[in-house]
């Protein structure tokens, strides 16, 4: 039988022998993405690549990406538990493809590992294509041995990809396991594409990146077409260990047993065992996220780890758990998964330390909300009102982080309902506070303008380290997001062939300063680096032309202050660590010639001792 281990290990060797290069998982906290909560799919740390904003030294990649979908669009914390295949935490296995191989090869390679490197059955092996991808049709027909019949043809919603409602996207081709007509539902028209039932399990999505949709939705051929696919390890473990559930894959049993322990109860894989299973899958959810650098707090991120923390925590009540345990998992998940994520073990005590701290501090105000609701449906009860209402089961969940599903529960033994509306509606208005940062897509299009417009264009060199000023060449201009060869008297863009300027990066500010022609002078306020070039803004006086000569000086004094703030932050980062802890993290900095602002990680305000 195949641990799921080996499973992951023989997908990245796999793809290595087909010239992939194996990249480490990124964090659960996406690297300059404003749009995600969360790391929730392979292709999210190569966004950039496929958008043409950022260059790397391979064209083929194989990953297996940690993901969390909780919160947000995506969104699988509600089904945990109660369907075999969802989760807060999960794992996807993904081979990519940067404008090298396409739809042939990415069809031949999913084919080949499923059938000869971990030997499905070939006849329990489905597709779905899009519905117009008759090329995709005739692939899996001359690849692969998948006859005709077992090729179902779905619509947009099911078969086509996109990065947002502009930029790349194109139709995948899903692959489904037929479990067999014990998982049937048993309806007469079974089958799939028609029905949703666990007889159909959807194991590999390859995404065929083959088109740019403009504002107007009309598309237009990519120049490099590329492949997105991802396979979650959970399923994949699930058939080749010839299990009913992912639960029931060794991913997951160590940390039901775990349960078993602590409860002194028995895991019934039936309804009886919802509990058991929620509390297995928060497990891992809260001690990756936690090892990536989140915190249990009341907006972002923080807000929905600590609703899946509280969550298990409150299930591990119901099966006659009073004292803090998720954190004693937090052992089980190490062992388990560090040696594919070494971090694990490097971050397990601090870990541990954040889940028994939050434990405790919910358990005490666990208690007190359930006195508040009894408060709230008594004094309902004097008024002639059988509901909870929004605002109040908010409050509940908001104050005393108290989950509505309990807050339910209390209701219907007291012949009482809860607004749920109105809850949901306090929460989205919650959650677009939380997120109100996150909704930077505009800057993605607008980068992704500029690679397209500079592809054919050398990268800039940056000689800021050594210089304060350099004599270089314009290669191009842009004005009013477009490229031009000439301008005069206007705001503009320009790229240059070297620069001693430095761009906008992790929290720094950019150089100010001049770029000078014989015929005008641009004072710079801006610099940007997108890809390999790096972009001067600025007000031009006078006129400028592509291959014109240029002087390039910027302002040293104001780099000296920053440069000594930006030491200044190292240092203080150090002397953080030194004092509270190696936990203490960089959140966030801002570098100014001025100031300087520096975010970090803790659990609790600093002393007076640790400030001193």
């Amino acid at each position: 039988m195949w641990t799921s281990s080996e499973i992951r290990q023989s997908f990245l060797k796999y793809f290595e022998n087909k010239g992939h290069t194996i990249v480490e998982s990124s964090s659960l906290v996406p690297v300059n993405d404003p749009t995600l909560l969360f790391t929730n799919a392979g292709m999210n740390q190569f966004k950039d690549v496929f958008l043409g904003i950022d260059r790397r030294n391979y064209v083929r990649a194989t990953t297996s990406q940690k993901c969390v979908r909780a919160g947000g669009k995506h969104n699988d914390l509600d089904t945990v538990g109660r369907t075999p295949r969802h989760h807060t935490f999960f794992e996807m296995l993904g081979n990519f493809s940067f404008g090298d191989y396409f739809k042939r090869d990415a069809i031949k390679y999913a084919w080949e590992y499923l059938t000869e490197e971990i030997k499905l059955p070939k006849e329990k092996l489905w597709v779905t294509i899009y519905e117009d991808d008759d090329e995709a049709n005739e692939l899996w027909q001359q690849v692969t041995d998948v006859p005709g019949n077992r090729i179902i043809r779905m619509d947009e919603k099911d078969n086509f990809w996109s990065m947002g409602d502009t930029g790349p996207c194109g139709p995948c081709s899903e692959i489904h396991y037929d479990r067999g007509q014990e998982y049937s539902c048993g309806h007469p028209q079974c089958g799939l594409g028609v029905c949703d039932c666990d007889r159909w399990l959807e194991i590999w999505n390859l995404v065929f990146m083959q088109y740019n949709r403009d504002e107007q939705g009309v598309m237009t051929p990519l120049p490099r077409p590329s492949i997105d696919t991802g396979m979650g390890l959970e399923r994949i473990s699930c058939i080749l260990q010839g299990v009913d559930s992912n639960f029931d894959t060794d991913l997951f049993i160590p940390l039901i047993k775990a349960v078993e322990n602590l409860s002194g109860q028995k895991y019934d894989p039936g309804e009886g065992g919802f509990a058991f299973r929620v509390i297995a899958d928060h497990s891992r959810a809260c001690t990756f996220l936690i090892a990536d650098g989140v915190l249990p707090s009341n907006d972002g991120r923080g807000y929905v780890l600590r609703r899946i923390l509280r969550r298990a925590v409150r299930f591990g009540q119901s099966l006659g758990i009073n004292e803090p345990f998720l954190y004693k998992n937090v052992d089980v998940v190490c062992e388990m998964m560090a040696k594919a994520f070494p971090q694990l073990n490097e971050k397990r005590d601090f870990v541990k330390d954040v889940i028994r701290l939050e434990e405790e501090r919910f358990l005490v105000t666990l208690n007190e909300g359930v006195k508040k609701v009894a408060e709230i449906i008594k004094a309902a009860q004097s008024k002639g009102i059988n509901t909870i209402s929004g605002e109040d089961a908010f409050m509940l969940y908001d104050t005393y982080g108290f989950p509505l599903d309990l807050t339910e529960d209390m209701a219907e033994e007291n012949h009482f309902t809860v607004d749920k509306d109105g809850f949901n509606r306090m929460m989205e208005e919650q959650r677009q506070r939380a997120r109100s940062a996150h909704k930077n897509e505009n800057a993605f299009a607008r980068e992704q303008l500029f690679a397209e417009l500079l592809r054919d264009t050398p990268p800039s060199s940056f000689c800021g380290y050594t210089r304060f000023q350099d004599d270089s060449q314009v290669l191009a201009i842009f004005k009013d997001d477009e490229r031009v060869e000439f301008a005069a008297d206007a705001d503009i863009i320009i790229v240059t062939s070297s620069t001693p300027f430095y761009a906008e990066s992790g929290g720094e500010v950019a150089d100010t300063g001049t770029i000078t022609a014989g015929s005008g002078q641009m004072e710079v306020t801006d610099v940007q680096k997108i890809a390999g070039w790096i972009l001067h803004f600025g007000k031009l006086t006078g006129s400028l032309r592509q291959g014109d000569e240029v002087h390039l000086q910027l302002d040293s004094a104001r780099r000296m202050d920053i440069s000594r703030n930006h030491t200044a932050t190292h240092l203080l980062h150090r002397a953080l660590r030194m004092t509270i802890g190696e936990h203490a993290q960089q959140k966030g900095s801002l570098v100014e010639p001025e100031r300087l602002r520096f975010d970090f990680s803790h659990l609790s305000a600093l002393s007076e001792d640790e400030l001193s």
